[in-house]
C-alpha cells in the first residue's frame, strides 16, 4: 500500500470523533490527500448496519454482534479503504479492528483468536500504519453521554472498564503501532500530542 492508514480508538466519551476530525483538518491543510471515515460506517450498507448495531432496541448476541460489525468493516475497506491507500492517500478512521477486539472480545468475552482470524479475512490483510489511543478513565468519559445513548453506551461501567483494560492490553503488545494519548481536557493540547506522534509518519 502507498497511502498511510491512521486509526483512533478509545472508549465512551473519549474524543475520538472530535480528534480524528481535527487531524483529518489538520492533514488537508498540510495538503495532504486524506480521507476520513468513521466505524461502523462510512459506506451506505456499513451505515445502514451501524443503525442496527447502536440501535438500543435491538438484542443482538455477541457473536452476531461481532459478525455485524466485521460485515460493516468488510465493506467499507472494500469500497473505499483499499482503493484509497493503493491510491496513495492518508486514511483516518474513527475505529477500526482493535474496537472489536476491545468490545467483543474483552468486554464481551468473544475468542480474541477468532476476532482476529475473521479479522484478516474482513479487512483483505490491511492492518494500520497507526492507532491513536486516546486513553481517559471511564467514569470521565461516561459523564458525557447523559442521554440518549446508544445500546453499547448502555452497558455497565464493568463492562466498560473490560473495555478499557482490553486496549491497555493491546497497546502493550503493539507499541510501535498503538500510541496511547492521555486525554486534557483542553482538547487542544490533546490534539498537540497528536500531531507530534502524526507528523513522524506523514
Amino acid at each position: 500500500m502507498k497511502g498511510k492508514f491512521i486509526t483512533f480508538e478509545g472508549s465512551e466519551g473519549c474524543g475520538k470523533s472530535t480528534q480524528s476530525r481535527m487531524l483529518f483538518d489538520y492533514l488537508k491543510v498540510k495538503g495532504k490527500k486524506v480521507i476520513y471515515l468513521r466505524e461502523p460506517g462510512g459506506v451506505k450498507v456499513s451505515e445502514l448496519i451501524r443503525e442496527i448495531l447502536l440501535n438500543p432496541k435491538n438484542k443482538i448476541s455477541p457473536e452476531a454482534e461481532t459478525l455485524l460489525y466485521m460485515a460493516a468493516r468488510a465493506q467499507v475497506v472494500e469500497e473505499i479503504i483499499r482503493p484509497a491507500l493503493l491510491a496513495g492517500k492518508i486514511v483516518v478512521c474513527d475505529r477500526f479492528m482493535d474496537s472489536t477486539i476491545a468490545y467483543q472480545g474483552y468486554g464481551l468475552g468473544v475468542d480474541i483468536k477468532l476476532i482476529k482470524s475473521i479479522g484478516n479475512f474482513a479487512t483483505q490483510g490491511i492492518n494500520p500504519d497507526l492507532t491513536i489511543f486516546l486513553d481517559l478513565p471511564v467514569v470521565s468519559g461516561l459523564k458525557y453521554r447523559h442521554s440518549c445513548k446508544d445500546r453499547i453506551e448502555q452497558r455497565s461501567i464493568g463492562y466498560h472498564e473490560k473495555v478499557r483494560r482490553g486496549y491497555l492490553a493491546l497497546a502493550r503488545k503493539e507499541p510501535r503501532r498503538i500510541k496511547i494519548v492521555k486525554v486534557e481536557e483542553n482538547k487542544v493540547r490533546t490534539q498537540a500530542k497528536v500531531r507530534e506522534i502524526v507528523n513522524a509518519l506523514c
